[in-house]
């Protein structure tokens, strides 16, 4: 009797295990934790969302890249003449490159635009490293206390956004957007900026395609003590004559904010 109660008890342990079991495959099957789906991942705890980590879109030579980078407000507005002279120095140090080309750039208070050619994806990632990299050491360096004691800390938000032009009206609207960027913002409408009639804080000095000087011999008188941005003449047929297909641009357009995210 001793003998058949221990068999029994041995078979009633091992059926309640195999329950046990079944029971857990069929949870884990219906509350599966971790895996590509819909909500899941930490939630971001910022007032407006950073670059989603997505897979890089591919890149041609032929093509413009549209980027742009956003500032943390601990660094306040890059509208400074400080912050202008640390854009330009980086620009100057960006220029050695040669597979990695900044041909316009626009800076707004809490943001930077710049429309840039490259020739991979490899040179866009180290070319967009090296000068986010230059940029961020001299920010920190002039937001610091003196020479020796400079500010530490993030100048950038988090990835820089990424848009690939494939089409001359692609083009043609990414360059008013980013040499116009300034209207948009009504920076032209405050204090001194009213009389100017291009934005100082962009390459656009530097643009010979305006409307305005169609049938003009030379370019805008710039003052002796202004230093413009640092740039590339285009390369890519889209930003060099493939725009023009659609139209001039005017100094005096103002973006639309439904041709673009930013």
């Amino acid at each position: 009797m001793t003998w058949l109660l221990v068999v029994a008890m041995k078979r009633s342990m091992a059926a309640s295990r195999s329950k046990k079991e079944r029971r857990r495959h069929v949870q884990q099957e219906l509350f599966r934790r971790g895996g590509k789906r819909r909500g899941a991942g930490r939630k971001s705890k910022r007032v407006r969302p950073g670059a989603r980590h997505e897979k890089r879109p591919k890149i041609k030579p032929q093509y413009a890249l549209h980027v742009v980078m956003r500032v943390v407000p601990a660094v306040g507005s890059m509208r400074r003449r400080s912050m202008y002279k640390a854009m330009r120095d980086a620009s100057i140090i960006a220029a050695l490159r040669q597979r990695f080309r900044i041909v316009h750039i626009s800076i707004q208070r809490t943001h930077i635009h710049m429309l840039v050619e490259a020739d991979t994806k490899l040179a866009l990632a180290r070319g967009m490293q090296g000068f986010q990299i230059s940029v961020a050491r001299n920010v920190n360096t002039a937001l610091g206390v003196d020479r020796y004691r400079r500010r530490r800390g993030p100048v950038f938000a988090d990835r820089y956004h990424l848009e690939v032009i494939t089409s001359p009206k692609q083009a043609r609207c990414a360059l008013s957007y980013v040499l116009n960027n300034w209207r948009k913002h009504r920076e032209d409408q405050q204090g001194l900026a009213r009389t100017w009639l291009v934005d100082p804080f962009s390459s656009g000095a530097s643009f010979p395609d305006w409307l305005e000087l169609e049938g003009k011999a030379m370019m805008w008188p710039i003052r002796a003590t202004y230093d413009p941005l640092i740039v590339y003449r285009p390369r890519s047929w889209l930003l060099r004559d493939g725009w023009k297909l659609h139209g001039p641009i005017s100094v005096r357009d103002v973006p639309s904010k439904r041709a673009q995210r930013f």
